[in-house]
């Protein structure tokens, strides 16, 4: 035995051996600028609508267009960026949605008209659909026993930039306009690029890919700046583990173990290097019940996410109009961006409970139990409410919401397998967007329509089908290692019985 060779072992296996350190911590701040940006991009689309809608008269339906061709835009980038960083690697996948996102960012600002502002705010859409590819990457280098928390912490970059924009929006737009706002909340996400050269690619594409040599100079780096050491032996993907009869020590502890190795074929790499290819992998038997589900949460957790953003200033601005002695003045269009603020402040409690019951209960338990308290606080606003009490149940449905959203994105890069990631958690993504689509017409229309309950029932109903699919996921992924292969991705739960 000691005269033996050394023994393999997986970009898992090293992470886990050399730990959270400098390294993570370095990849974490970058990755957190780009959750930072797209926060802020997001969160904008509160303020923009109601300020050009009075500067330039336009309808109840032309404002929620601003918002909407945004999420159209994303609806194509989260899919083609997903792609391009499966076949491509991750580092060229974040680098052009960080170039979109910020040149067209800047140019919103200078839109001369509304067709213009279209055009290029489906643009900043386009840029910022590359969101998965940054939280895939960053997921991609925690070990996993970190994972759950560290993802948790990754998070909080948007609640950073949510209320970042927030504040930004309460001191420019009363003053500068909505112009200024545009053009500074793009700044974030030109930070990317300034700092690109220092980002290093995924070592599990790398392997993925055949490049082992460079997979293992990245991790040699990583234990370097963690004061570490590297296993003794050679790196390997699972998927070469399968192919050539090596064992995993991690699998006998495993609860969502691998098939059995002589089962499936290994996955070539040009098999998933194409879109075509890579939905069918992900409707494929063993994943089609998984990625449906996946569709059906992250549509209803992004319809809810930005409807209660947009609610929460729609609410306010919108309840003079609907009275029946009241005049639909300049002055009822005026935002609260007190609101605004104080309910941008309930994500801090969000991230809190993900932290505390992602790893404690698991995904699953975390994401329902978040879903269904959200219906619990939204069904008040049926009716009309004060507006203290608005806020306040808007706050509670925030923090749920919030939390919802920060579990998502971590379960579902963890349930595909690293050669169709970013594709996957992409595809998700994009129909995430076209919730986003959705809900300003329900946010945005039915409130201006004066049919609020209409609003909220359907708000409702979107919610609580998230959660019950949510129930319905046919596992759970807590402190599983990451797989980079199809063979070696979790099973379904009856097949663990």
């Amino acid at each position: 035995m000691g005269g033996g060779s050394p023994k393999p072992y997986t970009v898992d296996e090293a992470l886990v051996h050399m730990g959270f350190g400098n390294f993570q911590i370095l990849v974490l701040a970058y990755a957190g600028m780009g959750w930072v940006s797209e926060a802020m991009e997001m969160m904008l689309l509160s303020f923009v609508g109601p300020a050009v809608q009075s500067q330039w008269n336009l309808s109840p339906n032309q404002e929620s267009t601003i918002t909407s061709v945004v999420f159209a835009g994303m609806l194509g980038g989260a899919y083609a960026w997903g792609i391009v960083a499966d076949k491509y690697g991750r580092r060229r996948g974040f680098l052009i949605t960080a170039i979109v996102t910020s040149i067209a960012g800047l140019l919103s600002a200078l839109s001369p008209n509304f067709v213009s502002l279209i055009v290029v705010r489906c643009l900043v859409g386009v840029g910022l659909g590359g969101g998965p590819v940054l939280s895939s990457w960053f997921l991609e280098f925690i070990p996993a026993p970190n994972r759950g928390t560290w993802m948790v912490v990754f998070s909080a970059f948007w609640t950073v930039g949510t209320i970042l924009e927030a504040s930004l929006a309460w001191l420019i737009m009363p003053t500068l306009g909505w112009r200024w706002l545009l053009a500074l909340s793009a700044l974030p996400s030109s930070l990317l690029l300034i700092f690109y050269r220092i980002a290093p690619e995924s070592p599990r594409y790398l392997c993925t890919q055949g490049r082992i040599s460079e997979a293992h100079a990245i991790l040699e780096k990583v234990a370097r700046m963690n004061k570490a050491e590297l296993p003794s032996g050679n790196i390997v993907s699972d998927r070469l583990n399968e192919q050539h009869g090596h064992s995993n020590p991690f699998e006998g502890a495993r609860l969502l173990s691998p098939r059995h190795s002589g089962s499936a074929s290994p996955i070539s790499t040009d098999s998933v290097t194409g879109g075509i290819s890579s939905v069918r992998m992900l409707l494929s038997p063993k994943l089609v019940k998984t990625t449906i589900l996946l569709w059906v949460v992250f549509f209803g957790n992004a319809f809810s996410y930005y409807g209660l953003v947009l609610l929460t200033t729609e609410l306010s601005t919108g309840r003079d109009h609907c009275m029946p002695t009241s005049l639909h003045s300049e002055k009822s269009r005026t935002i609260n961006y007190k609101d605004v603020f104080i309910t941008s402040f309930a994500e801090f409690p969000g991230l809190l409970i993900s932290a505390f019951t992602i790893d404690k209960f698991g995904r699953k338990f975390s994401m329902s139990a978040m879903f269904f308290l959200c219906c619990i606080f939204l069904l008040p606003l049926i009716y009309t409410q004060s507006q203290a009490l608005t806020t306040g149940l808007l706050f509670g449905a925030r923090i749920c919401i919030s939390a919802t959203f920060t579990v998502i994105y971590i379960y579902a890069p963890e349930v595909y397998p690293t050669s169709i990631r970013t594709t996957g958690v992409g595809i998700a993504s994009s129909v995430g967007r076209i919730g986003g689509m959705v809900c300003p017409l329900v946010a945005v229309g039915l409130v201006h329509g004066c049919h609020q309950a209409a609003s909220i029932v359907l708000f409702e109903v979107v919610v609580f089908c998230a959660g019950i699919c949510v129930m319905m996921f046919p596992f759970e992924t807590r402190g599983q290692e990451l797989s980079d292969s199809l063979s070696s991705s979790p099973k379904d739960a009856n097949e663990l019985e």
